[in-house]
């Protein structure tokens, strides 16, 4: 009788400290990301993360996530909850609030723009796995520096 109670406890106990594959795959972890280098405090800080390179970096209706956010001071730090993964991230200084980088005649941006792991920038864009940062959890941080062409 008492071996029997013990066994179910332990079945118990086990289950509850197991969690499901389900429950697995939904826990999400905290992505940190520091962004530095705004030359004023107009307009927003948006902010786009991709799994793949289907659309990278400018297509924002192929992204993972894309989203503006209030421009705290010259630096700004935002806490997004994702899965955990490989995110390939691009920010941008939306000076004016139209969602999207702003070029001048020649094609060279106006607004202030970066990438995660800081790469040099010429004339495109890096690819999309330069960019990439694997997110684990519980928590990843990374630091983009803003471009000013």
């Amino acid at each position: 009788m008492v071996q029997k109670a013990f066994f179910a406890l332990l079945a118990a106990t086990a289950f509850v400290l197991m969690p499901s594959r389900a429950a697995a795959q939904s826990a999400t972890c905290a992505l940190t990301i520091h962004v530095d280098g705004f030359r004023n405090l107009k307009g927003d800080l948006g902010i786009t993360l991709f799994t793949s390179p289907d659309g990278w970096p400018e297509n924002n209706s192929k992204a993972y996530f894309h989203h503006g956010y209030p421009i705290t001071g010259t630096a700004t730090s935002v806490t997004l909850q994702v899965p955990a993964g490989r995110y390939s991230i691009a920010v941008l200084h939306d000076e004016n609030q139209n969602k999207k980088l702003d070029r001048n005649f020649l094609g060279i941006p106006r607004e202030g723009f970066g990438f995660a792991n800081n790469p040099r920038v010429f004339l495109s864009p890096p690819r999309f796995n330069i960019a990439a940062v694997q997110v684990a959890c519980p928590s990843t941080e990374t630091t983009i520096h803003l471009i000013y062409k």
